[in-house]
Protein backbone atom coordinates (compact mmCIF):
# COMPACT_ATOMS: atom_id res chain seq x y z
CA UNK A 1 0.00 0.00 0.00
CA UNK A 2 1.45 3.21 -0.65
CA UNK A 3 2.24 5.77 1.62
CA UNK A 4 2.13 9.26 2.09
CA UNK A 5 4.43 11.77 3.87
CA UNK A 6 3.45 15.26 4.28
CA UNK A 7 6.74 17.35 5.17
CA UNK A 8 7.01 20.75 5.98
CA UNK A 9 9.10 23.87 7.23
CA UNK A 10 7.30 26.69 9.20
CA UNK A 11 8.81 29.65 10.51
CA UNK A 12 5.67 31.20 12.21
CA UNK A 13 3.32 28.56 12.85
CA UNK A 14 1.07 29.42 9.53
CA UNK A 15 2.68 26.38 7.19
CA UNK A 16 2.34 24.07 10.11
CA UNK A 17 -1.15 23.98 10.70
CA UNK A 18 -1.74 23.80 7.05
CA UNK A 19 0.62 20.27 6.90
CA UNK A 20 -1.08 19.32 9.92
CA UNK A 21 -4.68 19.94 8.31
CA UNK A 22 -2.73 17.97 4.53
CA UNK A 23 -1.63 15.30 6.69
CA UNK A 24 -5.43 14.49 8.10
CA UNK A 25 -7.01 14.49 4.62
CA UNK A 26 -4.13 12.44 3.16
CA UNK A 27 -3.86 10.31 6.13
CA UNK A 28 -0.27 10.89 6.09
CA UNK A 29 2.16 10.78 8.31
CA UNK A 30 3.93 14.07 9.09
CA UNK A 31 7.33 15.38 9.53
CA UNK A 32 8.38 19.20 10.75
CA UNK A 33 11.57 20.17 9.13
CA UNK A 34 12.94 21.82 12.55
CA UNK A 35 16.31 24.16 12.14
CA UNK A 36 18.85 23.25 14.66
CA UNK A 37 19.09 26.86 15.96
CA UNK A 38 15.16 27.78 15.90
CA UNK A 39 14.29 31.71 13.97
CA UNK A 40 13.35 34.44 16.43
CA UNK A 41 11.26 37.11 15.24
CA UNK A 42 14.38 39.35 14.53
CA UNK A 43 15.56 36.39 12.27
CA UNK A 44 12.75 36.32 10.39
CA UNK A 45 13.03 40.68 9.45
CA UNK A 46 13.34 40.52 5.79
CA UNK A 47 13.45 44.22 5.99
CA UNK A 48 16.82 43.88 7.85
CA UNK A 49 19.81 43.15 5.82
CA UNK A 50 21.38 41.61 8.51
CA UNK A 51 19.02 39.66 9.88
CA UNK A 52 19.61 35.61 9.94
CA UNK A 53 17.01 35.11 7.39
CA UNK A 54 18.39 38.29 4.99
CA UNK A 55 22.14 36.46 5.11
CA UNK A 56 20.93 32.86 4.70
CA UNK A 57 18.76 33.63 1.26
CA UNK A 58 21.67 36.10 -0.48
CA UNK A 59 23.88 33.26 0.25
CA UNK A 60 22.93 30.24 -2.65
CA UNK A 61 24.93 27.79 -0.96
CA UNK A 62 23.50 27.95 2.92
CA UNK A 63 22.10 24.84 4.59
CA UNK A 64 20.89 25.61 7.89
CA UNK A 65 21.20 22.81 10.42
CA UNK A 66 17.96 20.99 10.42
CA UNK A 67 17.33 18.58 13.78
CA UNK A 68 15.28 15.17 13.98
CA UNK A 69 15.40 12.49 10.94
CA UNK A 70 12.26 11.44 8.97
CA UNK A 71 13.61 7.75 9.76
CA UNK A 72 12.92 5.43 6.92
CA UNK A 73 12.00 7.16 3.94
CA UNK A 74 11.99 4.55 1.53
CA UNK A 75 8.89 3.55 3.55
CA UNK A 76 6.96 6.57 1.06
CA UNK A 77 5.93 6.80 -2.54
CA UNK A 78 4.57 10.29 -1.97
CA UNK A 79 6.22 12.98 -0.28
CA UNK A 80 4.31 16.26 0.06
CA UNK A 81 6.73 19.10 1.13
CA UNK A 82 5.43 22.33 2.02
CA UNK A 83 7.35 25.86 3.03
CA UNK A 84 6.54 29.63 3.08
CA UNK A 85 8.08 31.86 0.37
CA UNK A 86 11.50 33.49 1.30
CA UNK A 87 12.59 35.71 -1.35
CA UNK A 88 10.15 34.24 -3.89
CA UNK A 89 11.61 30.34 -3.57
CA UNK A 90 11.89 28.02 -0.90
CA UNK A 91 14.17 28.77 2.08
CA UNK A 92 17.39 27.25 2.42
CA UNK A 93 16.49 25.07 5.01
CA UNK A 94 14.02 23.26 2.63
CA UNK A 95 17.66 22.45 0.66
CA UNK A 96 18.89 20.84 3.45
CA UNK A 97 16.19 18.57 3.98
CA UNK A 98 16.04 17.36 0.42
CA UNK A 99 20.01 17.28 0.25
CA UNK A 100 20.01 15.00 2.88
CA UNK A 101 16.99 12.63 1.99
CA UNK A 102 16.85 10.77 -0.73
CA UNK A 103 13.76 11.26 -2.55
CA UNK A 104 14.50 9.07 -5.86
CA UNK A 105 11.90 7.49 -7.21
CA UNK A 106 9.11 9.63 -5.04
CA UNK A 107 6.51 11.59 -6.42
CA UNK A 108 7.21 14.96 -4.68
CA UNK A 109 4.29 17.39 -4.25
CA UNK A 110 5.62 21.02 -3.11
CA UNK A 111 3.28 23.45 -2.13
CA UNK A 112 3.84 26.94 -0.48
CA UNK A 113 1.99 29.84 1.72
CA UNK A 114 2.64 32.77 1.33
CA UNK A 115 1.21 36.34 2.38
CA UNK A 116 1.29 37.85 -1.01
CA UNK A 117 3.67 36.07 -3.31
CA UNK A 118 2.92 33.15 -5.76
CA UNK A 119 4.37 30.05 -6.12
CA UNK A 120 6.60 31.01 -9.33
CA UNK A 121 10.06 28.93 -9.45
CA UNK A 122 9.49 27.98 -5.41
CA UNK A 123 10.76 24.56 -6.11
CA UNK A 124 13.32 25.55 -8.76
CA UNK A 125 16.81 24.95 -6.37
CA UNK A 126 15.20 21.94 -4.56
CA UNK A 127 14.14 20.26 -7.64
CA UNK A 128 18.32 20.38 -8.74
CA UNK A 129 18.77 18.56 -5.64
CA UNK A 130 16.54 15.13 -5.99
CA UNK A 131 16.61 15.01 -10.00
CA UNK A 132 15.31 11.57 -9.71
CA UNK A 133 12.06 12.28 -8.16
CA UNK A 134 9.14 12.81 -9.93
CA UNK A 135 8.59 16.58 -8.99
CA UNK A 136 4.48 17.25 -9.60
CA UNK A 137 3.73 21.43 -10.02
CA UNK A 138 3.81 23.29 -7.26
CA UNK A 139 1.40 25.35 -5.94
CA UNK A 140 0.59 28.06 -3.40
CA UNK A 141 -1.89 27.16 -0.63
CA UNK A 142 -4.26 29.77 1.77
CA UNK A 143 -2.81 28.78 5.26
CA UNK A 144 -5.98 28.77 6.32
CA UNK A 145 -7.00 26.33 3.70
CA UNK A 146 -9.95 24.35 4.94
CA UNK A 147 -9.83 20.53 4.60
CA UNK A 148 -12.59 20.58 1.94
CA UNK A 149 -10.39 22.94 -0.37
CA UNK A 150 -7.26 20.78 0.24
CA UNK A 151 -9.25 17.61 -0.42
CA UNK A 152 -10.46 19.18 -3.83
CA UNK A 153 -6.64 19.96 -4.45
CA UNK A 154 -5.34 16.75 -4.15
CA UNK A 155 -7.71 15.34 -5.88
CA UNK A 156 -7.07 17.50 -8.80
CA UNK A 157 -3.51 15.59 -7.97
CA UNK A 158 -5.07 12.81 -9.62
CA UNK A 159 -1.74 10.55 -7.67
Amino acid sequence: MARTLVAYFSATGTTKKLAERLAGVLDADLFEIEPAEPYSLPDLDWTNRSSRSTVEMNDPASRPAITGDVGNLSDYDTVFLGFPVWWYTAPHIVNTFVERNSLDGKVVVPFCTSGSSGYGNCSQTIRKAAPKATWLSGTRLEGNASERALRKWVDELNL
